[in-house]
Parts: structure tokens; C-alpha cells; sequence
């Protein structure tokens, strides 16, 4: 096994600013960005020797193969003890939210319902009723987990509304950084084949599961033959800026997956298929390293918080690199990313776009260097301070 350094304490600030992607062009340099998720990190080796490699060759056609889907399948099975992910039951497509949208089309009608659990990654809202499909919410429990009471009411009022409801599961979930499990999952299930409703999990923080929890991949559960699960190795290995993604059936939704369209297969980048491919094949000592970097931020952060700014609730997430908080207690309205922006040049993502339950709560990313998680919770507490 290689000894890898921990990819969140190699670049400095001045580094990071020289980035031109979203999360270091959107604000002026007096703000410190921890909203978008993007990580602080180099990218693992094996993905920079196997782009650098396409550049060099001129490999920069269209995707073909199954190549990415194999290394998924060996990931999947390595990592999580998982052998469903049957190579002959996937297509690659150009994102998550892309590929969303393809399982959407073929599994439902735009005048139906899609249901998903609040509040919950806000592209989910956006993507869903740009299709004209109607959102139905089942807000999270007080524990922030999936509350099936909730969802059973979701699905009812869904199947009601159309002959084909689907629900839109994040797993894990974003913002909260709940990896649900098994049971909850059957749950769920168990209430969607009841009720009629079809199902696409969003997996794409799979490989981010922390200490203290298991990541339990959704058509591993009982019952979830006609699901969908969509995957990809972008936010585990910091590689949203090289789209690729795979859709893949359950073993009883392979004739829906035959009717996505031949050109969905063609939508991802060729050069993000093989960065994804080499870091599935070849990132492993990359990842681990991160996962240990991320456990030890998550602890920073908690003390942090206690130490600093006592009255914001955080309940530490068993998967991702966002940090999901309840600043309610502090009195800054709904919004309190605006107030972390405006008093204290610290850019937190907004809570209310979040949907039912985003209210006056914040998601700080955690995917960077102590230095900056304690400067941002410094910054944070400096908002606080009475206004003179």
C-alpha cells in the first residue's frame, strides 16, 4: 500500500486562488469560499498521469467501452461488498443530475410527480420542474433521517397525481451528510413498491463515507428490481470539471435502461471517462487518505463550533464533505449565509435553497485545510461581534 500524504494539507491559499473554477471566481479575494463543492486538494496521481497521457496521445474522441462501468463494478465490489452492479445494466451519461434526468424520462411522464426528501440538494428542485414535473417534499425527521411517515404521505399524494411517480432519493444525503441504512432503505422501498413509485438514488457521495458508518448502495436493498441508481466519481476525487457518470438499472428496470437514448451514452467528456476510470482502478491510497483528513476536519470542526460559537447546532455527518448547520439559535433570520458573507467575508451555501427545513441553517464545506476550516469558523464568530 502506498503511504499517501493527506490530499487536504497540500495546497496554501495562495494556490488555491490561482484556481479559476467556480468556488475561487464567484466572490472577491477578501472572502474565503467554503460553499460550492469543490475540494482543496491535488488530484491524485493516477488521474493526472492518465489525462496528462490522453492530452499527449490527442485521446480526446468520444467515449466508447465499458471500461468505467468495470471499474465501478470492482470499486463497488471492493469497497463496499457489493456485486450487483452488473456491467450489462449500465450506460455511461454526461453527469448525476443529467443522468437524472435521462432514468426520469423513461421511467415517468413530465406531468408527474417526483418526490423527494427536504431539505435536500437544491439542483434537485431546479432540474425536476425544469422537466415540468411537480415536486412533492417528504421533509427529514428532527433527526434529519428519512421520517417514512412523511415519505408515505409524499408517495400517496405523488401516485394520486399521476399514473407514474418516482421518488428522488439522495443517498447519502446532502446537505446532512446522513449515510442511511439498510433498514431505512428497505423502508423506503418497501413503501415505494406500495404505493407505485419508481425510484433513482442519487449515489454520487458513495465513495465518501466516513468513520463510524457504511455506505449501503441502494439496489442492494430487498425489493428495488425496478430502481435506478445513478454514480460517479467526481466528488470523491474532486472531478466535477471532467463530466462522466453511470446509470445503472435494477435487474427488473433493464428494458427501461434500453430506452435512453444512444446519444445520453455519448454525452460525457472522453478525457472525464478516463480520469474517473483510473481513479476508481488506481486512487484508492488517494482516497483513504482523504477519508482520514476529512474525519480529523469534521473533528476540528465540532470543537470549533463548541469552543466559538456554542449556540449552532451541528450534528457531525457519517458521509461527505459538507458540513450542514442550524444557526437558528443565533438570530440571523433565515439566511444566515448572508450574514457569515456580509459581516464576516466568510461564503457559507445558503440554507433556504435547501428547501422545507433550509431555513436559517447553513452548509460549510469541510473539503480543505484545518487553516482555513478554523479561519472560516473565526470569521463566522467575528459576524457575531455587536455591530459598532
Amino acid at each position: 500500500m502506498t503511504q499517501v500524504t493527506n490530499p487536504l494539507r497540500r495546497l496554501t491559499l495562495d494556490r488555491l486562488r490561482a484556481r479559476t473554477s467556480e468556488k475561487w471566481r464567484v466572490y472577491p479575494d477578501d472572502v474565503l469560499p467554503m460553499f460550492v463543492a469543490e475540494m482543496d486538494v491535488p488530484l491524485a496521481e493516477p488521474i493526472v498521469d492518465a489525462v496528462t497521457a490522453a492530452i499527449r496521445d490527442g485521446d480526446t474522441g468520444y467515449p466508447a467501452g465499458t471500461g468505467y462501468a468495470e471499474a465501478f463494478a470492482d470499486f463497488a465490489r471492493e469497497r463496499w461488498a457489493w456485486d450487483g452492479l452488473a456491467v450489462d445494466r449500465t450506460t455511461m451519461v454526461a453527469d448525476v443530475m443529467q443522468g437524472i434526468l435521462e432514468v426520469l424520462d423513461v421511467i415517468s411522464d413530465r406531468t408527474d410527480t417526483v418526490v423527494i426528501n427536504s431539505p435536500v440538494y437544491m439542483p434537485f428542485y431546479d432540474f425536476v420542474r425544469h422537466t415540468g414535473r411537480t415536486v412533492e417534499e417528504a421533509p427529514l425527521g428532527a433527526d434529519g433521517r428519512i421520517d417514512p411517515a412523511a415519505l408515505e404521505t409524499a408517495f400517496r399524494t405523488a401516485a394520486k397525481r399521476g399514473a407514474r411517480p418516482a421518488y428522488l432519493l439522495c443517498n447519502p444525503h446532502n446537505p446532512t451528510g446522513v449515510a442511511h441504512t439498510a433498514d431505512e432503505l428497505a423502508a423506503a422501498a418497501d413503501l415505494a413498491a406500495r404505493h407505485g413509485v419508481r425510484v433513482v438514488s442519487d449515489e454520487i457521495h458513495a465513495p465518501l463515507v466516513l468513520s463510524g458508518a457504511r455506505f449501503t448502495p441502494y439496489l442492494s436493498v430487498a425489493g428495488t428490481g425496478n430502481a435506478f441508481a445513478v454514480l460517479s466519481a467526481s466528488k470523491a476525487f474532486n472531478l466535477a470539471g471532467l463530466k462522466a457518470a453511470l446509470a445503472v438499472a435494477g435487474p427488473d428496470a433493464a428494458d427501461d435502461l434500453a430506452r435512453i437514448p444512444w446519444w445520453a451514452k455519448e454525452s460525457p467528456s472522453h478525457v472525464g471517462v478516463i480520469a474517473h476510470t483510473a481513479a476508481l482502478r488506481d486512487g484508492g491510497d488517494w482516497l483513504d487518505a482523504l477519508l482520514v483528513g476529512l474525519d480529523d476536519n469534521r473533528r476540528l470542526l465540532t470543537g470549533l463550533l463548541a469552543e466559538h460559537l456554542p449556540e449552532i447546532g451541528y450534528r457531525p455527518g457519517e458521509a461527505t464533505y459538507l458540513a450542514w448547520l442550524d444557526c437558528r439559535a443565533l438570530g440571523l433570520g433565515a439566511d444566515p449565509a448572508a450574514a457569515f458573507l456580509h459581516r464576516g467575508r466568510v461564503a457559507l451555501a445558503s440554507g433556504p435553497v435547501f428547501g422545507t427545513g433550509g431555513a436559517g441553517h447553513a452548509r460549510l464545506n469541510i473539503g480543505t485545510s484545518p487553516e482555513l476550516i478554523t479561519e472560516a469558523v473565526r470569521r463566522m464568530a467575528s459576524a457575531m461581534a455587536p455591530l459598532t
